[in-house]
């Protein structure tokens, strides 16, 4: 059993859902809430608990191994939001086994649905659930723009993006009066700790003296921005739509030949940007088909959230600059 069909049958907008809330918040740091993470030990997951320990006395998190099968038998009746982070991570989607996506359903799509229903079962009152902007897709290749924008439609590339967006569907459809569901979309989260694509793109940083020069743009997210808006969620006092997708990301978008000498300079590094002929190389890389061509889309071409889908009033996330951002990382 390959792929899942939650997406079947859904109307057009019902697949993009409700982006942003139709109200102001109302962000209160003295309501008192309980919090179920769901994946002990993720990068997302604990640096959201040290966070709100750190800043949000108001919230108590705790988390919960679902490696352990036991986890079905703990009431979640306790918690006022289930916060799902767990899944398989992106890997190389080329060449693999029937039996290898069949584990990304499993786990990013029907585990997701089976905590949604769970938390639904043992009467919280909210569920959250880290989607992806994988749902829409690819970068656009080097010079070709992407902004996404409310009316456009999630059309996953691959089985890893489907198995997301599959699950970011299902769970929203079990939404009521009295369970709210929340679905996050961010673009790539970095920081100190964090791994990826941008640990890799740090490291050429530091190594390479040179770097092409390319007009690209790419929504990000920092940790700790990114942990700043899930504590002013989840201390909101009143939500008045069943479910909703938020696409938190940084103030500003991402050139990616700006962020890599931005990291060499924090690391005292001499390197030279140059346009001309490595940006000749980077176009005719970007067009070679096959592994190549994907990595040099993936670090050089396009892909942006609208800014006004990540502004919601009430909510004031953004404290990090990107320069901000890279330094605290790269410490």
């Amino acid at each position: 059993m390959i792929g899942r069909n939650y997406v079947q049958g859904k109307t057009r907008e019902e697949v993009i859902g409700k982006i942003g809330f139709s109200h102001f918040v109302v962000v209160d740091k003295n309501v008192a809430k309980k919090i179920l993470v769901t994946g002990a030990g993720s990068y997302i997951g604990e640096s959201f608990r040290k966070y709100a320990n750190d800043y949000y006395p108001n919230l108590t998190i705790v988390t919960l191994d679902l490696l352990n099968q036991d986890w079905r038998l703990t009431s979640f009746s306790d918690y006022d939001i289930v916060y799902h982070v767990a899944g398989i991570a992106h890997a190389d989607v080329g060449e693999v086994s029937d039996d290898t996506k069949e584990r990304y359903y499993k786990v990013n799509t029907d585990l997701a649905i089976e905590i949604c229903e769970k938390a639904k079962h043992d009467g919280v009152k909210m569920f959250v659930f880290m989607s992806s902007m994988i749902v829409y897709g690819d970068s656009t290749p080097l010079g070709v723009e992407k902004v996404i924008n409310r009316e456009t439609i999630p059309v996953p590339s691959n089985f890893y993006g489907d198995s997301k967006l599959q699950a970011d569907v299902g769970v929203r459809s079990l939404a009521s009066d009295d369970f709210k569901v929340i679905v996050l979309r961010p673009p790539m989260i970095y920081g100190k700790g964090s791994k990826g694509n941008y640990p890799r793109l740090a490291k050429l940083a530091i190594k390479l003296p040179v770097f092409p020069v390319v007009d690209n743009q790419r929504s990000m997210l920092y940790i700790g921005n990114l942990c700043e808006f899930l504590c002013q969620l989840m201390s909101i006092t009143t939500f008045h739509d069943n479910a909703v997708v938020l696409i938190p990301q940084n103030s500003e978008w991402v050139k990616t030949s700006e962020m890599v000498r931005e990291i060499a300079n924090i690391h005292n590094k001499k390197q030279y940007n140059l346009g001309g002929p490595l940006k000749v190389l980077v176009l005719l890389g970007s067009k070679v088909p096959g592994k190549i061509g994907k990595l040099v889309n993936k670090a050089f071409g396009n892909s942006c959230y609208s800014h006004e889908l990540s502004n919601y009033d009430g909510m004031e996330y953004q404290l990090y600059s990107l320069i901000e951002s890279l330094q605290e990382t790269e410490k």
